[in-house]
């Protein structure tokens, strides 16, 4: 199928992305590698996709879908986004992620190379084309860019290789991609998932988390934007966290258990209810982190994985904690992050973590982190060597805000946005 009838596709819903796949990933290098590849007519692959019924596919974006049956694209997304944003100009309805890797795409005439908009490298130089803008005008606009050409008397001689050039950059359209589908009424969920993870088995491979939030958006469509809102909130105050983070708290919640596959047998409501009960106990947690350990931002926020099980306390006792349990689990906290607790097996650190504190309330989990590491003394060759970036750079961080250190020169208490602004600490 050619791709300008692909991308026709998209655009009518013949073509969409089922809601498990990732967000747009490429880099602009990829992006540029893809086009010299199609302009020199080398192969780039074929597309994998899963045609099913429209009624029940779960797919991303708010773009609508045709009736009866829909072809969801499992293999070929970075692709055919990629070519949908610089042929079109910008991104389809189902995009996720930064549109910058495709903006601005310019084609060198002489060389024949491809490179991103630099504007003292190609303003007012006619051999760079803008590839977006040839490919809206099509071939009833080439003769725009010809004129231009023309208007340069030492280009003349080579306006006929030029035009040959612009003719296969256009070209691209036209070329034709080889298109698998994978269809039938066995073809469930869980076997196309298992189908994409093989046939991507280069690169990244959905995650478990990917597969239960697919699950999740098959009954509330509205999942996975209703937790990147909160993501972006927790952003603007510095703290970047992931979907799969999200809804490992959000499964503590609900079940006590750290793996996805504990999630299956929850309806939209239990979720949604879920989503609430965990986004307000992560806000706890965190103002309780910033307010009284002073990690305050991003960089400092060791043992973010502690946090899952804080939530799951927390949820229990409806935020309600008296000191001595907020200043135990605060402790405990910080001694996880000290010391790495979830430096290795997340899942199954978790849920060892979730079974002592079942058991054993926060006094669980400190018994269970004493067993672990073999003591939880803290010891002066333990700072030697570390530095930005390293465990113990939030502990010191953390005694420097709970001590209330002041800057030399000004006198002003150290908090996270002055730091490396006006502090003598960072000069």
């Amino acid at each position: 199928m050619k791709i300008s009838t692909i991308l026709d596709h998209i655009d009518s819903g013949h073509m969409a992305l089922p809601e498990f796949q990732r967000g747009y990933v490429w880099s602009g290098d990829q992006v540029r590698g893809l086009f010299d590849s199609l302009y020199r007519r080398h192969p780039v692959g074929g597309l994998l996709v899963w045609a099913t019924e429209a009624k029940t596919a779960a797919h991303r974006g708010d773009g609508p879908v045709v009736s009866g049956i829909v072809k969801l694209l499992l293999d070929g997304q970075q692709r055919m986004t990629s070519l949908y944003g610089v042929i079109r100009g910008k991104p389809p309805k189902f995009f996720d992620g930064n549109a910058k890797a495709f903006s601005g795409l310019h084609f060198h005439l002489e060389n024949e190379t491809f490179a991103f908009y630099q504007p003292l490298k190609m303003e007012g130089d006619p051999l760079w084309v803008d590839v977006s803008a040839l490919m809206q005008a099509g071939t009833a606009g080439l003769g725009g860019f010809v004129t231009k050409l023309t208007q340069q008397p030492e280009l003349a001689p080579k306006i006929g290789v030029y035009v040959g050039r612009l003719s296969q950059l256009l070209g691209i359209s036209d070329v034709d991609l080889h298109i698998e589908e994978v269809t039938g009424a066995d073809k469930s969920l869980d076997v196309v998932v298992d189908i994409f993870n093989r046939v991507n088995s280069g690169g990244t491979k959905l995650s478990k988390g990917d597969l239960a939030l697919a699950k999740i958006c098959a009954d509330w469509p509205e999942a996975r934007a209703t937790m990147k809102t909160k993501l972006k909130a927790w952003a603007q105050a510095d703290f970047n966290f992931n979907l799969d983070w999200l809804l490992r708290s959000l499964n503590t919640v609900l079940t006590g258990e750290a793996k996805f596959s504990h999630l299956d047998d929850k309806t939209a409501d239990d979720i949604q209810d879920g989503l609430k009960r965990s986004t307000k106990a992560i806000d706890t947690a965190l103002n309780l982190i910033g307010g009284r350990l002073g990690l305050d931002h991003e960089q400092v926020l060791f043992g973010r994985f502690a946090i899952p099980v804080m939530v799951r306390f927390l949820d229990q006792n409806k935020g309600q904690l008296d000191e001595k349990q907020r200043d135990k689990l605060l402790f405990w906290f910080a001694q996880a992050g000290m010391w790495g607790r979830y430096s290795g097996n997340t899942e199954s650190t978790i849920d060892e973590d979730l079974a002592a504190l079942e058991s054993g309330g926060i006094d669980g989990l400190l018994t269970k982190l004493r067993f672990w590491r073999g003591g939880l003394r803290v010891e002066p060759e333990h700072f030697t060597g570390w530095s930005l970036g390293a465990r113990f750079y939030p502990v010191l961080y953390m005694l420097t805000r709970m001590g209330g250190a002041r800057d030399w020169g000004t006198g002003i208490e150290l908090k996270a946005n002055l730091l490396g602004k006006m502090s003598v600490c960072a000069r």
